[in-house]
Order: structure tokens, then C-alpha cells, then sequence
């Protein structure tokens, strides 16, 4: 049963901030939904949005503007949080780019992160969850991130296209296998074995992906720190294109000037809010 924290109203609607007691993860989560004005009159679909690293579920509600288009179209935003917190495991905050606030939306394996199971609780517990707001139809969903969040967006929409009906990101982490951050996740709460690593790499997922046509939606920024180092749109536009066929659409826009930042971010939210909710409307 999730209790709410807080609500504050927002372009005629309503950002709510619940806490639960989370199974999956061992400990209280947070998550925030802005529920549209259409919410009072009826179900509405939804939009998970998934954030980066040292991100919580409030950075997207406090800083994109996406409750604007949300409220337009009529659909609602779910914000989780990126990872368990409050477990004190040795180590946990040693790192930004590891631990809390950087569960990377895989589930780990090695005994010591033995709670960092974030890719059940977006694909499994939390729909759960929300099944009892009777405000939302959470079977009709869509699925975006940003950073560390467009990888999770990418991989669970990938793995999962029963679940979300279109995919998007901005500044994705694309091949995580390849890139430091990825390595430094993975081997951390995976292992060595990087066989495993592959279910949770967009790129290696998209040359495989076999389930209903599909339309991905990415935006980078060319005067982003980390485009060549860390997020390689480019490996995942390939791979689409090559083994994608006309099962994976990809719309990959580099956009001229911008950074990572929730400015670059904020300036093309309606584009991915739009982008989902055609699909989420023709779903209904």
C-alpha cells in the first residue's frame, strides 16, 4: 500500500509523492505520479520516466516542465526512484556512478548488492503497485530515460514489449558494455561473466529483438560531455539498422549545441511526451 507524501497542483492537474515499503528491494521507495486533469474524469495511460545517476524520482518533476504536455495529452507521468536507499551497505555511497542513486535498472547478482534489483521493481513491483490508483491504467504504458535512465528505458523496452507500447531517451547510455560507467556497473553487481552483462546492453538487445514493431525515439546532444566517452548512440543506431529490420523504427536526433542536462532535456520533453501518447492513444 503506497501513502502519500505530499501533492502539489500543477498546469490543472497533480504531482503526487507516495512511499511504500518495496519486497523487491528490501526497503521504502518513493516514487512520484502527476496525474493530467483527465485523471478526474477517467483512466488515464502512462508514461514511466526513468533518471540518471545520483538522481531521485523528484529531478524529472521538479525540473523537466513534462507535466505541460502530460496535462495537454492527457496522460500520466510515473517517476520511481534509481535505487534502494537506506540499506547501509558497506560501500554504497563511496561512488556517484555506483550504488545509491545508480541502480542502472538491472537485477544483481553478486550476494553484497543482493537489493539492487531495479529492473523488477520498474517491470513487475511497481505496476503492482500501482494497479490499485484507479486513476491509471498502468496495462497501457510507454517507457523513456534519461542518461542512465535511457539506458533502463531502452533495455526494459526492449525485453519487455508487452509492457510499454513506444520508447524514448535522451542521452542514453547505449552500450553500456563498451563505456566505463557500464563496465563499473556491471562488474560490480554482475561479475565478471559478461555473457550476463548482455541482457541489460540496448545494443547487444536490439540485434536480437524479435517482438512487435516498435518505435524508439532518442535525442542527443553534440555538445554533450559524455557523447563519445560513455553514451555511443551511434553503436545502437547501427545495430538497429542492421538487425532491426522493420521491427525497430529509430528516430536517433543529434541535436546541435546542447549538453546532458536537464536543460537540453527539458527543451524536447514535449516531443517524447507527444511521441507516447500517439502510441499509448492508439493502444486504447
Amino acid at each position: 500500500m503506497a501513502e502519500l507524501q505530499k501533492s502539489n497542483k500543477m498546469f490543472g492537474g497533480w504531482n503526487r509523492r507516495y512511499s511504500h515499503e518495496s519486497r523487491e528491494l528490501g526497503c521504502a521507495m518513493t516514487f512520484t505520479v502527476f496525474y493530467p486533469p483527465a485523471a478526474e474524469s477517467g483512466k488515464v495511460p502512462v508514461i514511466y520516466y526513468l533518471s540518471g545517476l545520483t538522481c531521485t524520482d523528484e529531478n524529472v518533476i521538479q525540473k523537466s516542465g513534462i507535466q505541460r504536455k502530460a496535462a495537454e495529452e492527457g496522460v500520466a507521468i510515473i517517476a520511481p526512484d534509481t535505487s534502494p536507499r537506506g540499506l547501509n551497505i558497506p560501500g554504497e555511497s563511496d561512488s556517484w556512478d555506483f550504488g545509491v542513486g545508480a541502480g542502472f535498472y538491472l537485477n544483481a547478482t553478486q550476494p553484497t548488492w543482493k537489493n539492487w534489483r531495479m529492473y523488477d521493481y520498474i517491470s513487475k513491483e511497481l505496476p503492482s503497485v500501482l494497479q490499485s490508483f484507479k486513476e491509471l491504467d498502468a496495462s497501457n504504458a510507454a517507457i523513456m530515460g534519461h542518461s542512465m535512465g535511457g539506458h533502463g528505458a531502452l533495455t526494459l523496452g526492449l525485453r519487455n514489449p508487452q509492457l510499454y507500447k513506444s520508447i524514448s531517451a535522451f542521452s542514453p547510455i547505449c552500450n553500456p558494455i563498451q563505456v566505463p560507467w557500464g563496465q563499473k556497473a556491471f562488474s560490480g553487481y554482475l561479475g565478471d561473466n559478461q555473457e550476463e552483462w548482455k541482457q541489460y546492453d540496448a545494443t547487444e538487445l536490439v540485434q536480437s529483438y524479435s517482438g512487435p514493431p516498435r518505435s524508439i525515439l532518442i535525442d542527443v546532444g553534440t555538445a554533450d560531455d559524455f557523447l563519445e566517452k560513455q553514451l555511443k548512440p551511434e553503436n545502437f543506431a547501427k545495430a538497429a539498422a542492421a538487425h532491426g529490420g522493420s521491427s525497430v523504427k529509430l528516430q536517433l536526433r543529434m541535436q546541435d549545441g546542447y549538453d546532458h542536462s536537464y536543460f537540453f532535456m527539458s527543451t524536447f520533453v514535449d516531443d517524447h511526451v507527444a511521441f507516447h501518447a500517439k502510441a499509448l492513444k492508439g493502444a486504447q
